[in-house]
Parts: C-alpha cells; structure tokens; sequence
C-alpha cells in the first residue's frame, strides 16, 4: 500500500507547484512584452524601410519598365544590407516576385493589405516565421499602383524572445523560484509543529471525539478564554446559565446573568465548589485555568444542577424536623416525668399537681396563640414544633402578637414552612442558651409577608447579599453540603417572584399572593 503523503509534504507541493506557475506566468508576461516590443519596433523599422524603396525613382521606374528588374534587385539588396533587414523583395501590382532568386513566383501576402495601397505589417509563415512589412508603390503622378515593397525579418525563438526580455530576468526567475521553495519549506516546518505532528485524519478524529465527549457528558462545561470570551459550552451548560443560541466567541460581559455568577466565571470570585443561583436552579461551579506554557490562556469551568438533590434535601428536612420535634418532646417529656416522679418520692404531693397543671398550661397556652394567630395548619405546626426544639435548647421561641395568617394554599404552605423552618434553624444557630427567636408572618389580598429576628449578633451589613449567593454559613463545612438552607430560601422567594433581604432587624420576606377566583 502506498504511504499517503504528510500534511506538511502536501503544503510543500502545493506551494512549490504555486510558485512554479507564478514563475511561469511571470515568464509569460515578459516573452508577450518582449513579443509586443519587437512587433512594434521592429515593424516599424521595416515598414521606415519599405516606405523609403517605395520612393526611390529607381524603383519607381523599374516597375513601369519591363527591363529593370535588375536595377530592382540592386537597389532592394542594397536597402537590406543598410537596413540589416533579413529580405527585401519588391513585387508588381499582381504581387508577383521582381527580385531575389524567386522571381516570376507569387509572394506570400498572407492578410497583406499592401495591394489595395495601404501599408502592412503582420507575420508570415513562409520556410519559418517573419515579420513582415509590405509599403505599395505608388506613381508618382496618377497615384497608380505599380507594385509592393516586402521588407521581412526572422522572427526570434522563444529563449531569444525571454532573453531580450531583460538579460536579469532568468537570474530574478531562479532567485524568486528558490525563494519561493526556501518559505514552503519553513512554512510546511511551521505548519507541522503548529499541528503538533498530526495528520489531517487525526486532528478530524480528535475534534470529533471532543465534540461527542463534550455534548455527552451530564455535568455542563464552560470554557472562557483570557478576555472572557465564550471558547467552548455544551447544551448542559447552557441550560444551566440560562443562555441559548450560539455562544462561541462572545464575551461574559455581554450576557444578562447574575454578577456574581459572572464573577466566578471570571475567576474574580475563587474556590471550589462554588454554590450560586442561576435564575431557579442551584449550581455548584468549579472553575480551573488552562496553562499553555506556563500563561493562562483561559478557564474550564464545570457546573452541576443541584436543584433535585436540593429538593431532595427539602424532603429529609422535613423527616428532620418531625424526628428532632419528637425526640425533643420525648426529651421535654422525659425531664418532667422526672421533676414529677422526684415531687412524688418527696412528697410534694400539692406541688407535684401544681406543676403539672403549669405545663399544661404553658403549652396550652402557647399552641393557643399560634393557632389563634397563624389558622394555616402546617404553618401552626411547624412553629409549635419549632418551639420543642427551642426549648431544648433553653431558647424561647414565639410568635408576635402582630401575625395573621389565614390558610394557605398547600403549595405556598410547603414554600413557607420550607422558609420559616431554614431561618428558625439558622436562628436558633446563632443564638446562645436563654436568647430568644421572634417569628411575624402577615398575610393580605396582595402579599405574604414574613419577619424572623433573634438576640444574636446577626449579620455583618457586607455579607447581607453573599448569605443568599453562595450558600453562605459560619458552621463548619463538610464536603460543601453546608449552607445551601439560606440559598434554598432566596431560590424560593425568587421563583415565586417575591424578595428576601437579611438587616440588624432580622431576615425579612415578601411573596405575592396567589390570585384567587371569585366563587
């Protein structure tokens, strides 16, 4: 099997093979100016030549008398070697031969107009090629035509022709030639190493196999060069930026997307496992720099979707929250029957029924309030259930007397038990034993509202937006599976078109009101 030749030896034919044609091609421009130069000079020597026989009175005179052909073949030969002409024939008006070897015979007039009376200069085919020059001959009183005067050179070959053109132009035609092999050999070099020595068919099956690696993939791959222009994103990718249509080549800063999403793009925001929110999805990003020869030429970044595990994460708090709230009232429960049981062993018989009925009374009174207060069911569980977990931490929990919430719809229920549980337990993080955790929710025809404030320190007035961002906490993380209960409640607001902000006062939030129909 023949060995198909290199992409670096096809480059060097092609360009020798270009440079071969140019070469020719300037060779052929020349021999045609050379052709035209000789044509007109040349020609019109001898038809200078022509016209001075044509006037001669001896010529004139030996064509109007049958007897002077000899004087005619004196004087045409003498003008040829004044001239130095290669023939110089003089014809009667019939065009047949006066002088030279051939006389009697038909001269060659080929297109000549030489016999109408008009001057002629053209190229016969005659024993070889030559530039002819045919003057009539005219009486000099009647103006009648006697005969035709044929001044005639050889024509030059084509290496006489290419020689005349410039005594330099053979040695420009090498030079240029060898230069022009010298840079396709450079430029083949440069072409095999700029490919790193792969062959067309290669760098076709790598491209392919990038493509179908890069689109099949399920995480979403984001590629930036060093100006922040779009490289390389597949439809994963896309998806999870919120972007469509062909990205290639435009920059980050153009596109309508979060900033600070846009700042771990960038590489302005660093780390790994990066949590942000793009429009309703939760994406974790990781961001690492391309280094070709030691420069930062651009960025890989990856993203994952987060919202399922996240949604998944929901539904686990709430198994969370239901194990914590009787593990605390089994706790609650178990302490008391001990301050009872110690009454009754000493007994404190009137003090043990004293401080039953005080529990009661304390948890009837609380469970009153919030029921009175907050008429959602799951809502009204959720802080009464909250509240066993806050006393077990020696931290009271309560409801403003300022609340009023009517029954929700389930889904905006679920939404806002998700909100209020991620911020009590935030609350109650941050709150030593014997603080206190203060929850407002109010409702209208236009907009829920909700309020929860706590005696901590709170948060600092600079991180007030990154708590919602990146999935902020001040826990120790453990694999990055911390601090998404803050993003998870700023997704929620968002995506029902509401709003959340964090102050000294505490985290508040808004969410419109679903419209209801009129019955």
């Amino acid at each position: 099997m023949r060995q198909r030749l290199s992409l670096a030896g096809q480059l060097l034919i092609l360009q020798i093979c270009i440079v071969v044609v140019v070469v020719i091609a300037v060779a052929a421009v020349s021999i045609a100016e050379s052709d035209a130069d000789f044509r007109a000079q040349e020609g019109a020597r001898l038809r200078s030549v022509g016209e001075n026989l044509a006037i001669n009175p001896t010529v004139r005179m030996g064509l109007s008398s049958p007897v002077g052909s000899e004087a005619l073949s004196s004087v045409a030969e003498s003008a040829r070697a004044v001239a130095g002409a290669g023939y110089v024939f003089i014809t009667d008006s019939a065009g047949t031969l006066m002088t030279g070897p051939d006389s009697g015979r038909p001269a060659a007039l080929a297109e000549s107009t030489g016999l109408t009376g008009k001057s002629w200069i053209g190229v016969v085919d005659e024993g070889g090629r030559h530039l002819v020059a045919h003057v009539p001959v005219l009486h000099h009183q009647d103006g009648r035509l006697l005969g035709l005067v044929v001044v005639g050179v050889g024509y030059p070959t084509l290496v006489e022709r290419l020689v005349s053109a410039g005594s330099d132009l053979m040695l420009y035609l090498a030079l240029g030639l060898a230069l022009g092999v010298a840079g396709s050999l450079l430029l083949a070099r440069r072409v095999k190493r700029q490919t790193l020595g792969l062959e067309p068919p290669e760098i076709t099956g790598l491209v392919e196999h990038r493509e179908a690696m890069l689109h099949g993939i399920k995480e979403g791959v984001f590629g930036t060069d060093s100006a922040d222009r779009v490289t390389l994103a597949n439809e994963e990718a896309l998806r999870l930026l919120g972007l469509t249509g062909d990205q290639i080549g435009r920059s980050l800063h153009s596109q309508s997307m979060d900033p600070h999403l846009r700042d771990v793009l960038t590489g302005k925001v660093t780390g790994t496992d990066r949590v942000v929110l793009s429009g309703d999805r939760i994406v974790v990003l990781n961001r690492r720099p391309v280094l070709v020869r030691d420069r930062e030429v651009g960025a890989v970044t990856t993203l994952r979707d987060r919202t399922e595990l996240v949604a998944l994460q929901r539904e686990l708090d709430i198994s969370r929250h239901t194990t914590d709230t009787l593990r605390a009232q089994a706790h609650e429960f178990a302490n008391r029957m001990h301050t009872i049981a110690g009454l009754l062993e000493l007994g404190e018989h009137d003090e043990a029924i004293r401080y039953i009925t005080r529990t009661n009374q304390v948890h009837e009174e609380f469970s009153r309030d919030v029921s009175r207060l907050i008429r959602d069911p799951a809502v009204a569980a959720l802080l009464i259930a909250k509240a066993s977990v806050a006393a077990e931490q020696h931290v009271r929990l309560r409801v403003t007397d300022d609340s009023d919430l009517t029954a929700l719809d389930d889904e905006l229920a679920a939404d806002l038990g998700t909100i209020l549980g991620n911020l009590i337990d935030n609350a109650l993080d941050a709150v030593d034993a014997g603080g206190w955790v203060a929850v407002t929710v109010t409702a209208d025809d236009d907009r829920l509202r909700a309020r929860v404030s706590d005696s901590g320190d709170g948060v600092p007035a600079e991180l007030a937006d990154e708590v919602f961002r990146q999935g902020w906490t001040t826990k120790d993380r453990q694999g990055g599976h911390l601090g998404l209960g803050l993003a998870l409640v700023g997704l929620i607001c968002s995506r029902r078109g509401g709003g959340v902000s964090v102050s000294d006062a505490g985290f508040a939030l808004w969410i419109p009101m679903p419209r209801r129909e009129a019955p």
